[in-house]
Parts: C-alpha cells; sequence; structure tokens
C-alpha cells in the first residue's frame, strides 16, 4: 500500500514522500496516528497545499523533543536494589524503574518506552550506558550505576560490626521492653 509520510519516519523517510508499507501496519499504526495518508490523487494535491504547516510543526516538534533531551543529557543515575553478595540482582533493573529514576531526578517527562535497552534488563550491579530514544532522531546518554543497597549493619572483612542504624537500635530497645513485662500476680 501507497502512503504520503506526514512526519518523518525513521527507515521509511521524511516528510512528503510516499513510501510502499504493508497494510496492516498503514491501517493500525500510521493511519490512525496521523503519520501518513493513503497515496491518491487528491491526498498528493491536499498535501501540497498542507506542506508549509506539516514541516512547520515538526520543526515545533524537534525543537521540544531537543528541549527535552537537554534536560536530561549527561544526567547520571544511582539505582539502589537487593542483590547477593556476588552481584548477582535479586529481580532485575527494567525500563520502568530507569524512567521513574529519571523523572524524579531531572523533572523530564520520560516514558518507559523511550528507554532503550538493546540487551534487555540489567541483572548484575555495576555502571550501565543507556540511551534515551526521545523521537524525531534524538538521542540522550545517560549513567547509569546500579549498586547494592545498604544493610542495617556495616560490616568489616573480620566480621565485626562497625555501625547500626539508629532504626533498628530503636526497634530492638522497643522489643526488649515487650518481653520485660511481668504476669501479674493474684494474692490469695
Amino acid at each position: 500500500m501507497n502512503v504520503i509520510l506526514l512526519e518523518k519516519i525513521g527507515k521509511l523517510g521524511e516528510i512528503g514522500e510516499t513510501a510502499n508499507v504493508k497494510s496492516g501496519y498503514a491501517r493500525n499504526f500510521l493511519f490512525p496516528k496521523g503519520k501518513a495518508i493513503p497515496a491518491t490523487r487528491d491526498n498528493l494535491e491536499h498535501f501540497e497545499q498542507r506542506k508549509t504547516d506539516l514541516l512547520a510543526a515538526h520543526n515545533e516538534k524537534v525543537a521540544e523533543t531537543q528541549k527535552r533531551a537537554q534536560k536530561v543529557k549527561g544526567l547520571s543515575l544511582t539505582i539502589e536494589v537487593n542483590a547477593s553478595d556476588e552481584g548477582k540482582l535479586f529481580g532485575s533493573v527494567g525500563t520502568r524503574e530507569i524512567a521513574e529514576a529519571i523523572n524524579a531526578k531531572s523533572g523530564a517527562d520520560i516514558a518507559k518506552s523511550e528507554v532503550q535497552m538493546p540487551h534487555g534488563p540489567i541483572r548484575d550491579l555495576g555502571d550501565y550506558e543507556i540511551t534515551l530514544d526521545l523521537g524525531f532522531d534524538v538521542d540522550a546518554p545517560i549513567a547509569v550505576s546500579v549498586v547494592s543497597l545498604r544493610s542495617g549493619v556495616e560490616i568489616t572483612d573480620d566480621g565485626s560490626v562497625i555501625e547500626e542504624i539508629e532504626g533498628s537500635e530503636e526497634s530492638a530497645e522497643i522489643s526488649g521492653s515487650e518481653e520485660k513485662e511481668e504476669p501479674s500476680s493474684t494474692d490469695s
């Protein structure tokens, strides 16, 4: 099926070009999203009249996307997760967790579909380079560091305790005082 592209689409072409695509792709994606129209004689004439408006709208969308990319460009995230001593995660870090961390830190409105993870979710501790595909051929690289959650107690190599977190001390005192309650005695 021949279509006229109303916006630049990856490998298909630029605005105003005709492309031959499968009919299902055109009916189910391109037409409903307003990215293309059928390539008929009437549509070609109508498109030539609208071409300048479409190009202006496209340039405006590209400018907005570049502003979003500037918000997150060079961003460095640290995500804390539960992990084993060998560095394997209990679970994984996927696009949703990364998008939420970016939005919390930078205030950008990044969707999880914009986070590109070609090798799948992260399953090991370490530093990773992730690319955000913001559309309109605008990419933004970010650095993600996946670290293990800090436990309630720090332990040295010989096994001695260095420091305890205050919250764990308070909970130990509360549970200890509950155990000290004496049963009431009855006088006979």
